[in-house]
């Protein structure tokens, strides 16, 4: 019973591990998310192929899966740049207000009413987040970016969790990831146009990173994840999830050194941050019916 679990944290790890490869990698950020979604879209008919999923859905379908997937080209352009602008700490810390996004906007997505005690919780993230802020603005437009990352996040989470009960995840993931290449596009031609370069073409350790950027935090992470949900509860799995900043951050740590280290108030509202989030789904479960 444990096996499923274990293969959950090394999944997350491998996607806390995502920022650090986003900084190793040597070409804008738009870029990195241009090559990453190409080579994993590219990747995911062999995928399908081998679980002998369909490609085929209906053009409105497909339509709706394209979009979010634009969606979600903005969270990882966001997710990269906040690693850029400010180190990947930042965006990670910013990533980890995703849960709790999703807690607000999942409401709405069915039309039904907001608790109260998200409303808490909610407030309880803005407070580490201002913790943060008043020790140390130098990051704040990192910190802005990766917290929005984590909106757009959301949106495709909530998204997911409408087109999962009508199609197969691995159609779902192949589509999205189509559209947000797609939805890449734009920002890479101006980015190219602003600063009048053309297309860097990465190194062969750059293309290394790239690799297994798409391939195993992408590719192989999305299609385990889809599997591991049927050997455990989704409420276990986001238990484990919540540990991507911590798992990311550590790693950042190791492998880039002073670089990544900060004030003591950014830890201080960082954990406040995810102490909130490892508490919300403990209490929301325990007081479920009580708080609205």
């Amino acid at each position: 019973m444990n096996r499923p679990y274990l293969h959950l944290h090394f999944l997350v790890f491998l996607w806390g591990f995502t920022a650090i490869l986003g900084l190793l990698i040597k070409l804008p950020f738009a870029e990195v998310v241009f090559y990453r979604t190409l080579i994993s879209f590219i990747a995911f008919v062999p995928v399908l192929i081998l679980f002998k999923v369909s490609f085929k859905l209906a053009p409105k379908v497909i339509s709706k899966l394209l979009l979010t997937g634009v969606i979600i080209s903005f969270h990882w352009l966001l997710f990269f740049g906040a690693a850029r602008y400010a180190n990947a700490s930042v965006s990670l810390i910013g990533l980890a207000t995703t849960s709790l996004w999703t807690a607000l906007l999942e409401p709405l997505a069915r039309k039904q009413r907001i608790s109260k005690l998200e409303v808490l919780f909610g407030v309880a993230i803005i407070m580490g987040i201002y913790v943060i802020y008043l020790d140390d603005f130098s990051y704040g437009i990192g910190l802005i970016m990766s917290i929005a990352s984590a909106f757009f996040a959301a949106i495709f989470t909530v998204a997911n969790s409408l087109f999962v009960k009508r199609h197969n995840p691995l159609q779902i993931t192949f589509y999205e990831t189509g559209g947000a290449f797609l939805g890449t596009i734009p920002f890479v031609l101006w980015h190219l146009h602003s600063t009048g370069l053309s297309m860097a073409m990465p190194s062969s350790l750059d293309w290394m990173y790239l690799l297994i950027l798409a391939l195993v935090c992408t590719v192989y992470a999305n299609a385990a994840w889809v599997y591991i949900l049927k050997k455990i509860s989704a409420f276990a799995g986001n238990l484990v999830i919540n540990l991507e900043p911590i798992y990311g951050i550590l790693l950042a740590l190791l492998i880039f050194g002073q670089t990544e280290e900060m004030n003591p108030g950014f830890y201080g509202g960082g954990v406040l941050i995810i102490l909130t989030i490892f508490a919300y789904p403990v209490v929301s479960k325990r007081f479920r019916g009580g708080l609205k």
